[in-house]
């Protein structure tokens, strides 16, 4: 082997040494502490060293500012050592923080300052929430699945039951395999037991009860040690306060949320955009639609900057568990036309949804939505009218730093790459990725294109809302910039 090859041979396995190191900081932290560590939004919890050697490399490709292996361990290190309480850390921005603001200090000393609202001394101990999924359909089980790669301390969000109806004599081994396998979103990370005779599912710790019932509001949660619980109802059966008011009448409900757009004095949320609007007396919440929560963010981002006077946002969707394999009849319109083999034109809801989490857009967006032989991830194409004259280079590097800096970096993502398609963003935790390389701007007249992984993104944002009706959601830290044109204006856009 010439020389030139067996450098890089021994530098990558140096890289895979470093990051084999990482990987107990960093299950520790959660295990131990309930933090969370990312960087720039890649979450390191659960990676392997092939992923985690990627997500350093992610800052150069993103245009951040990169983050060396070392640095991470001495980082992590030093968090180890500081104990810090439940909380959000983005690493790589608490080590640049280091370099721009620690002089003459250790690093142990900086992050001590930084986290001292965060110290397990000064945080004051967080209950687990009991969570049951009424439904267990594509998003029941995802979130389940994000549910229990959660519960990894003694804080946070216990998944405890899942309540389905009952539809044969093997029903809870189908639903195990269900949870286990998925042809989109690959097998199940971890080990699942099934338990017939007392209807149980033990998945990496986890023990899920199984109830069957066919009436929301007839269950005794209590009878199983749930209380106080907030179920999800992801059947999409009932969607305005009346029917799902229901599920209040169970006994060891406290609150419900709704994985569909609500209707009519239901709060549609999406994280990021209107969580605050939250209110201790909100029994009943909406996570709006996977569309809504993919669009809204990014038009908040470039309604801030550049002012939105009107838009038509034509979604490119997957289809869907509602619509016919092969021709047969359906009640909706076109709907009952082979899914697999038709492109089908269809309504959407989302643009006129918008406005429920950003009133200033009221009357200002129109929707349509084609439905797409593809079982998962979907594209938002925004065609948008602006109040001031849009440069294709700066819009784009203002969309770039709003996916790392800003207080939407959980929901916004970006990427330019001339070979991305829509695989490629299966199993992304961002509600929506800007494609920056399809940007178009013309003056006043710009189109933006958003993918987004209509079932695995909305999941995370559907999380990232129990989180916040539970009063569980980690400090985040450093904590989220104001992205704005004039400060990217000051720097020479080179954020």
């Amino acid at each position: 082997m010439n020389s030139t090859a067996e450098a890089h041979r021994t530098h990558w396995i140096a890289r895979e040494e470093q990051a084999e190191r990482l990987i107990p900081l960093v299950g520790g932290l959660y295990r131990n502490h309930g933090v969370v560590t990312s960087i720039h939004g890649r979450r390191l919890i659960g990676l392997s060293t092939i992923d985690l050697i990627k997500a350093h490399k992610f800052a150069r490709q993103a245009g951040a500012q990169t983050m060396s292996m070392d640095a991470s361990t001495a980082v992590l290190e030093a968090l180890t050592e500081l104990k810090p309480g439940p909380a959000s850390l983005d690493i790589a921005r608490l080590h640049q923080a280091y370099r721009d603001r620690g002089e003459g200090l250790s690093l142990h000393e900086f992050l001590r300052d930084e986290l001292a609202d965060s110290t397990e001394a000064g945080s004051a101990p967080v209950e687990p929430r009991d969570v049951v999924l009424y439904g267990f359909g594509r998003i029941g089980r995802l979130v389940a699945r994000l549910l229990i790669a959660h519960d990894g301390g003694d804080a946070g969000l216990r998944l405890r039951a899942i309540v389905v109806r009952k539809g044969s004599d093997d029903d809870l081994m189908k639903r195990a395999s269900l949870l286990r396998r998925d042809s989109v979103h690959g097998p199940f990370a971890g080990t699942l037991t099934v338990d017939d005779e007392n209807d149980t599912i033990l998945a990496n710790g986890t023990l899920i009860q199984v109830i069957y019932s066919n009436d929301p509001a007839s269950i005794d949660y209590t009878e199983y040690g749930i209380d106080d619980a907030i179920v999800v109802d992801n059947t999409g059966r009932w969607r305005d306060r009346a029917g799902l008011e229901q599920h209040l009448h169970s006994t060891g409900v406290g609150r419900v949320l709704l994985t569909a757009p609500g209707k009519g004095d239901v709060k549609n949320i999406v994280y990021g955009i209107n969580h605050d609007e939250i209110a201790d007396g909100d029994s009943i919440l909406s996570a709006a639609s996977c569309t809504t929560n993919a669009i809204t963010p990014v038009l908040a981002a470039i309604d801030e900057a550049y002012g939105v006077v009107r838009g038509h946002v034509e979604t490119v969707h997957s289809y869907t568990n509602d619509q016919n394999l092969i021709d047969n009849f359906h009640n909706g319109e076109r709907r009952g036309r082979s899914a697999a083999l038709n492109m089908v034109i269809t309504e959407t809801g989302a643009a006129k949804a918008v406005a429920k989490a950003l009133p200033q857009l009221a009357g200002k967006l129109t929707g349509s939505s084609i439905r797409v032989p593809t079982p998962d991830v979907s594209l938002a194409i925004l065609n948008l009218a602006l109040t001031a004259a849009a440069d294709r280079d700066e819009l784009n590097a203002y969309l770039r730093a709003v996916s790392l800096h800003s207080k939407l970096r959980q929901q916004v993502d970006y990427i330019e790459s001339p070979e991305i398609v829509s695989t490629d963003f299966v199993g992304s935790h961002r509600a929506g990725i800007v494609d920056g390389l399809a940007t178009i701007a013309d003056a006043e007249n710009v189109v933006l294109y958003v993918w987004y992984d209509n079932e695995f993104g909305y999941s995370c944002q559907v999380l990232r809302v129990i989180e916040e009706m539970a009063g569980t959601h980690p400090a985040v830290i450093p904590p989220r910039e104001k992205v704005t044109l004039a400060s990217m204006r000051e720097l020479g856009a080179g954020l």
